[in-house]
């Protein structure tokens, strides 16, 4: 006889979702919405079953709602605005049957905003300081919200920067091979990280015993200066460092967006993800992660 396969909606399947279905292999039934047709052909091959949704166009999510009891909410907010209406879009269709049991929505360290420095854990208030930010933490206060009105089990993971060698857009080696700068030491900032495989098993442990209304540091355990960071990327590849430059230097080379992420430095505890929720780190620090194949 066979045995019943737990039921999943991920939305926004890009690359965590796709490390999240090899993880889960065909045990789950997994459903993969996404906005792109071209898509689906992809998704089929990873073991998913696409649907084919605009989280921008409410009507389109109707198809979505009562498929799966869990879901993984990966897509990100609109570029622009203080809301996130995507999220707003896709709670309601959802909220339509009553179906789901447990969501996990995975948002950013971002909504922290500038700690100095400082290192804490989850209990610390969000103050982010860019609209990116603000939207985030729109999404969390809707997601937690849904979660009490439906009566379901919903938590959130806050995500550092996201790195692997065989990651699109993710390869921290390209940054170094174009030589974007960092800054001098003396106005550098603590940064943090999580390999992308390590992100998508903190994924599926979220699914599968992450407690209600809880929030977990999805990182690593690096305390590591951004500058220091991309020594070591380009040391352990047999790059170049990356030129370094005083925060003045490189306020007036780098765009508004750029700035952002070298105005932001904090450490992120994160003994919830790895006591609590039980996850344990392949890649604990970058070195592992970065020398991995």
């Amino acid at each position: 006889m066979r045995l019943h396969r737990p039921d999943l909606l991920i939305v926004g399947c890009g690359d965590v979702g796709l490390r999240v279905l090899r993880l889960l292999g065909r045990r789950w039934r997994v459903l993969a919405l996404t906005s792109q047709p071209a898509r689906c052909a992809e998704l089929r091959a990873a073991g998913a079953l696409p649907l084919v949704a605009d989280l921008d166009n409410a009507a389109s999510l109707r198809r979505a709602a009562g498929l799966a009891p869990r879901v993984l909410h990966l897509a990100p907010p609109p570029a622009q605005g203080e809301a996130d209406r995507r999220t707003a879009h896709l709670l309601q269709a959802l909220a339509r049957t009553g179906v789901v049991e447990r969501l996990v929505y995975v948002s950013t360290s971002g909504v922290y905003g500038d700690a100095a420095g400082a290192r804490f854990d989850e209990t610390r208030t969000p103050r982010p300081a860019t609209a990116r930010g603000r939207r985030r933490v729109d999404a969390e206060r809707r997601v937690r919200a849904f979660g009490r009105a439906a009566g379901a089990s919903v938590c959130v993971l806050r995500v550092p920067g996201i790195y692997a060698l065989d990651r699109e857009g993710g390869d921290p080696r390209e940054r170094v091979r174009r030589g974007t700068p960092v800054l001098a030491a003396v106005d550098d900032v603590y940064t943090n990280h999580i390999h992308a495989d390590d992100l998508a098993r903190a994924c599926v442990a979220a699914l599968l015993r992450g407690a209600p209304q809880r929030i977990y540091h999805a990182s690593d355990d690096t305390e590591l200066r951004m500058g220091d960071y991309f020594d070591l990327v380009a040391d352990l590849h047999g790059l170049p460092r990356p030129p370094r430059l005083s925060r003045a230097e490189a306020a007036a080379r780098l765009s508004p967006v750029q700035m952002s992420f070298l105005s932001e430095s904090r450490r992120l505890d994160n003994r919830r993800l790895t006591h609590e929720l039980g996850v344990r780190l392949r890649h604990p620090t970058v070195r592992e992660g970065l020398l991995a194949r």
